[in-house]
């Protein structure tokens, strides 16, 4: 049985949740012996012990408890993977690189980011900057409503251009 490569990876419109598609890549990346995909998928997860819940102990001191299984959320482990493909490409460009393979596996589980055309669109239909005194600072509203799909840089370049 071979398995295609479009079955691995996550997509906000799957009914499956990104931590439960995490688990069965893992097993799949282990039967198709696919060395890269099961390290970086086990990379994912050794993040996890930074997902924590705050608490309050009986002494009443403030700590903190790891999340369980249940606990995490999708957004939680988007962050995860989003901090090691920043750190990823940090390491890239100190080695003059533009891409890795481990790069490549991780952006199969990040939601596809929001074109420029998309978040245009959206400010239009959305956005009266008659309600700020500059363009910069609808900022906020937009990049609420797209969260992590789309990137700060370019919202704030489109932003620019209105302004000028």
């Amino acid at each position: 049985m071979h398995t295609e490569a479009k079955a691995y990876g996550w997509s906000e419109e799957s009914e499956t949740a990104l931590l439960a598609k995490l688990k069965s890549d893992l097993k799949q990346a282990m039967r198709d012996h696919d060395d890269l995909r099961k390290n970086t998928i086990r990379q994912i997860i050794s993040e996890f012990p930074k997902l924590t819940v705050p608490i309050t102990l009986e002494s009443g001191k403030k700590s903190t408890r790891l999340k369980t299984g249940e606990e995490i959320t999708n957004d939680d482990i988007l962050g995860i993977i989003s901090g090691l493909v920043k750190s990823e490409k940090t390491t890239l460009e100190l080695q003059g690189k533009a891409s890795s393979p481990y790069l490549e596996v991780l952006h199969t589980y990040l939601p596809q980011p929001a074109g420029a055309e998309e978040i245009e669109a959206w400010i239009a239909a959305n956005i009266d900057f008659s309600q700020f005194k500059t363009p910069l600072q609808a900022m906020g509203p937009i990049m609420k409503h797209f969260g992590k799909k789309a990137d700060g840089n370019l919202v704030k370049q489109l932003l620019a251009q209105k302004a000028a």
